[in-house]
């Protein structure tokens, strides 16, 4: 885990002085660098409980999915387009995956030229033990409660559909999902 800085200001806030003070107020700036730093923060803190697993949080990703998917094993494609990454980090991530024992390949029988992953009993094990550990420690986020951690879920939101992540869904169709 990385070593805490141990300040007796906020660098952060200091910047965001300074910025008014040579360009003029611009909160975004602030808020960037915050997350900037709360994501190194969060995933130092994931790191070092899925580095003893030989997992990054992207593996641990994968795993999960191929966990949630109804036969435990899912297209390459649909991996990329479900953890919303480029092919070739699928494939390095499966390729490390499946090097560990954790997944492994098959021909697709529905597309003669696509791959499935599919998870293995060691892979199923593995992220069972990870994630235990991940919630024990709320996956980084232990100074927040639960309202805090939706209402950083739905502030980000917005910014989410606004990359073309997904479309904000019609409250109506919300209500009559399962």
């Amino acid at each position: 885990m990385a070593k805490p800085l141990a300040l007796d200001f906020d660098p952060i806030a200091r910047a965001d002085e300074l910025w008014a003070r040579r360009w003029g107020a611009v909160p975004s700036m602030a808020a960037i660098t915050s997350i900037m730093r709360a994501h190194q923060i969060l995933l130092s803190r994931v790191d070092a409980v899925l580095k003893p697993y030989g997992l990054t949080f992207a593996r641990y990703e994968a795993l999960v999915l191929l966990t949630f998917s109804r036969t435990g094993e899912l297209s390459l494609s649909k991996i990329g387009e479900r953890l919303m990454v480029h092919p070739t980090s699928v494939t390095n991530t499966v390729d490390r995956l499946e090097r560990a024992g954790l997944v492994a390949r098959r021909p697709n029988p529905l597309d003669g030229r696509g791959v499935l992953a599919a998870i293995t009993r060691r892979g199923r094990e593995v992220v069972e033990e990870a994630t235990r550990e991940l919630m024990a420690m709320e996956f980084g986020l232990e100074e927040y409660g639960p309202e805090q951690c939706h209402q950083v879920f739905e502030l980000l939101k917005p910014l989410r559909i606004a990359a073309g992540d997904f479309a904000e869904p019609d409250e109506g169709a919300a209500k009559e999902r399962p």
